[in-house]
């Protein structure tokens, strides 16, 4: 039965680059998959290709017209910026202390998303698990 889950997702994952590479969902597939695979084997690659997809599939959140506008708003807003001592990427679980804004309802699908500065980037950050959704370039 796994050899058999395995050979399917592994034919989901193949199918992906032509459907949805645009929307991010095959990188998160990827690096799931890879840290699924060093953390726990078969099974875990598995599973971590589905989480990484998802989380892939929500990155863009901003589209490239709203990122210098809302870049300004965060500016205007002056956050505290939070030093965290670890590499931040999409994926990344930050800590509970670090302060996490409303984004305001104008933003669309990212409203739904809180953000936070860590180590001079601006973040989006699903509220409910603290993991980093989409890294902005400030």
């Amino acid at each position: 039965m796994k050899l058999k889950t395995l050979i399917l997702a592994t034919a989901f994952a193949a199918a992906l680059p032509s459907v949805v590479y645009a929307q991010g969902i095959v990188k998160g597939a990827d690096q799931g998959i890879r840290q699924g695979t060093d953390d726990a084997g078969p099974v875990g690659g598995i599973v971590g290709g589905v989480v990484g997809g998802v989380v892939g599939g929500v990155n863009g959140l901003l589209g490239i017209d709203e990122r210098p506008r809302f870049h300004e708003y965060v500016v205007e807003q002056h956050p505290e910026d939070y030093t965290y001592d670890r590499p931040v990427a999409v994926g990344t679980e930050l800590p509970g202390t670090v302060t996490y804004y409303d984004v305001p309802e104008k933003y669309g699908r990212a409203h739904e998303y809180k953000y936070a500065v860590v180590n001079h980037r601006t973040v989006l950050v699903d509220p409910r698990t603290h993991r980093v959704v989409e890294v902005l370039d400030n």
